[in-house]
């Protein structure tokens, strides 16, 4: 599977270093976009200096001792606006922006393109590919559920980091285990093995 992974300013680090972390061990290939916004935060609630979307992923295999080079991880410039995922010309299957900030969620609605993950967003819906919204915010005003909205009528699945809990999680990874986990079910992707399924 080839995914765009956007990283934007919202706290959530943990989402989003989950997710990757159980990305690096599925074949494809994924090009990284990460805002500055969202790189400080990760920095923050992970307490590292890391400067970039490649350092976060050096960061997540240092963490959790990840060998596996099964997926190829490409950064992608922030500002870049003429990269190469910038363009429907370019296929990729399915875009996730993990956490999503409400100016992300708001500049994707409104079809502001200033910087690579708004525009990378854009181009996933009108090239009817699938675009994964995980929003991390709470409560929500009106703005933000008009925007979210707007943005399913559009084509967009949100997936808010509202875990579950009958999977008895014991860790917080194990909490954001679940919102991936969600997101591979979302992408077609099974037998990620991230949480026990509901047997009923």
């Amino acid at each position: 599977m080839k995914l765009v992974v956007g990283i934007a300013g919202a706290s959530g680090s943990i989402y989003a270093a989950r997710f990757l972390k159980a990305l690096l061990e599925i074949p494809g290939e994924t090009f990284l976009v990460a805002s500055p916004a969202g790189i400080r935060i990760f920095c923050e609630e992970y307490k590292t200096n890391v400067g970039s979307g490649m350092e976060i992923i050096e960061f997540i295999r240092n963490k959790w001792g990840i060998t596996s080079d099964r997926n190829k991880i490409q950064e992608r410039p922030f500002s870049d606006i003429g990269a190469d995922i910038a363009s429907g010309s370019n296929t990729w299957d399915a875009c996730v922006i993990i956490p999503c900030s409400m100016k992300t969620i708001a500049s994707v609605n409104s079809g502001l393109t200033e910087n690579l993950i708004d525009r990378a967003a854009d181009v996933t819906l009108k090239e009817r590919r699938r675009l994964i919204l995980v929003p991390r915010e709470t409560p929500y005003n009106r703005i933000h559920l008009r925007n979210m909205l707007s943005l399913d009528e559009a084509g967009a699945i949100i997936l808010p980091a509202s875990p579950g809990f009958y999977q008895m999680p014991e860790t917080l990874d194990d909490i954001a285990d679940f919102i991936a986990g969600r997101i591979f079910s979302l992408l077609g992707i099974s037998g990620h093995g991230l949480f026990p399924t509901w047997k009923g």
